[in-house]
């Protein structure tokens, strides 16, 4: 829904705070899946358009319900179907996916997004019917600085050397940290660095791109190879570093990128 898997990570974490504080309104009669998607996809709508996608989502909803009928496009495409619906608006995007991805059927997607069977019919017509159209591969590419880049380039390398001292150089006096699953607040009342410092496997950090995002890749020697193990985001402003995240214990996000990832060197390129 989101088209990264840091942006799926951050809404799912929002969206299991929020059935936590709201478990007491829950009613254990019914089952626990609808209503946790139900909260998770409020929050990756509300995501979207934060994001800018709320006029052109408006837009669509406004064209016919009717169209031609068109075969499913099927989960035998599987990552590619997930990148082609991003350029569905959001509640189209939902429903190819559920339906033609996870294959749930008619009557629970719509219980999923709210909706009616014949609203959900419609949403699959249209969106299939762009996906038929839809060329064969989406770039969704994201403007980067030569600043940017050489900044994280430096924090990068900075990093590697364990120069505490310098990269402090690099973030702003209030920059936040939030390490999924484990802290959040500020980088200064944390022992962030030191955990680093005193881990016994070897790693390294690399720039790279995830999901067509620019962000920092961490690696681990596996066998003699270095292999990504997690992925650290940077928020810069005014060339200083104003926020990490750091999704060093979401092991699941690299196999769910993996063939989405790039390392750069100096360079070149690397896809992996």
């Amino acid at each position: 829904m989101t088209g990264s898997v840091l942006d799926g990570e951050d809404v799912v974490q929002e969206a299991l705070f929020q059935a936590y504080r709201n478990l007491d309104s829950f009613d254990d009669s019914r089952p626990l899946t609808p209503w946790l998607f139900g909260i998770a996809h409020n929050r990756c709508i509300d995501f979207l358009r934060r994001r800018g996608v709320r006029e052109e989502a408006e837009a669509e909803a406004a064209a016919p319900d009717s169209v031609a009928p068109f075969e499913p496009v099927g989960p035998a495409l599987g990552r590619a179907v997930e990148h082609l619906v991003l350029t569905l608006p959001p509640k189209e995007r939902a429903c190819v996916l559920l339906k033609d991805v996870f294959e749930y059927s008619l009557e629970d997607i719509a219980e999923l997004v709210d909706s009616t069977v014949g609203g959900v019919k419609a949403a699959l017509h249209r969106g299939r019917s762009k996906l038929a159209t839809a060329p064969t591969q989406v770039s969704l590419p994201r403007e980067q600085s030569a600043d940017l880049t050489q900044l994280l380039h430096l924090y990068v390398d900075r990093f590697n050397q364990q120069d505490w001292d310098g990269l402090r150089e690099l973030i702003a006096d209030d920059a936040r940290l939030r390490v999924a699953d484990r802290f959040a607040g500020r980088l200064d009342e944390s022992p962030y660095f030191g955990n680093y410092a005193r881990r016994s496997v070897p790693w390294r950090m690399a720039l790279g791109e995830i999901d067509g995002e620019q962000a920092v890749i961490a690696l681990h020697l596996d066998n003699g190879e270095w292999t990504p193990r997690s992925v650290v985001r940077l928020n810069v402003m005014d060339r200083r570093v104003k926020s990490i995240v750091d999704y060093a214990h979401c092991l699941w996000i690299i196999p769910a990128a993996w063939g989405q990832i790039s390392i750069f060197s100096r360079s070149e390129k690397i896809e992996i």
